[in-house]
């Protein structure tokens, strides 16, 4: 029986695909380089911070204006985070039907843990346990981040179930153990997610719910 979810957060339950852009573009600008469209950014993003910067700048990490771009980008985004940044329709919905149910729910994420727990307070303050990136946890697609969160919810990984919108998700439900459940609102489309191994789809969050009564 599942009693417990794991969330991803961008591009699964919150769209932040307009404010990444412009924090990456605004330190891609201010540094001299060039800037990216909303295509170019959704491929980068599911890996964290550091290789986003690392694949937006010529030479990558390899780059000497890398570190000043990661603190720029961490200024900028701090305070803007939440400029265009909104909720995916009826996911609160769904999440607020799955409490009800009794399900523990977790948002474990690759963002730096500052934005998380920010973003997670600001539109999901009734979800148990968030978790970003932080020092001396191995990010996605690692099993870190999943284990201490099903830790933190009392949870046992045969109970659990992760969501998620790319090719990390999958490979870090997989590395944790996890069913994993593919929504195609986010940043990989379907083919992305069915080349990746995706097994279970979700067109849309209701869906979500039809989903795991199947897997019940």
């Amino acid at each position: 029986m599942k009693n417990t979810i794991i969330w991803d957060m961008d591009g699964t339950i919150l769209n932040t695909l307009d404010d990444l852009r412009d924090s990456v573009n605004y330190t891609m600008e201010k540094s001299g380089f060039g800037t990216f469209n909303h295509q170019e950014i959704k491929a980068m993003l599911g890996n964290g911070l550091k290789l986003l910067i690392e694949q937006a700048l010529p030479e990558g990490r390899n780059n000497p204006k890398f570190d000043d771009c990661l603190r720029v980008f961490k200024e900028y985004y701090n305070l803007h985070m939440n400029d265009k940044t909104r909720p995916y329709p009826q996911i609160a919905e769904v999440m607020e039907i799955l409490r009800k149910k009794g399900y523990k729910q977790a948002i474990v994420s690759n963002k730096i843990d500052m934005a998380v727990q920010k973003l997670a307070e600001d539109y999901y303050p009734f979800v148990d346990v968030a978790l970003g990136e932080r020092e001396g946890i191995k990010r996605k697609p690692a099993p870190d981040m999943v284990d201490l969160a099903l830790t933190e919810l009392n949870a046992a990984k045969n109970e659990a179930v992760y969501i998620g919108d790319s090719e990390v998700d999958l490979a870090t439900a997989k590395n944790s153990g996890l069913d994993c459940i593919s929504v195609l609102w986010g940043f990989r489309d379907r083919q992305d997610l069915l080349n990746a191994g995706a097994k279970y789809l979700a067109e849309n969050p209701m869906q979500i719910l039809d989903i795991l009564q199947q897997m019940s």
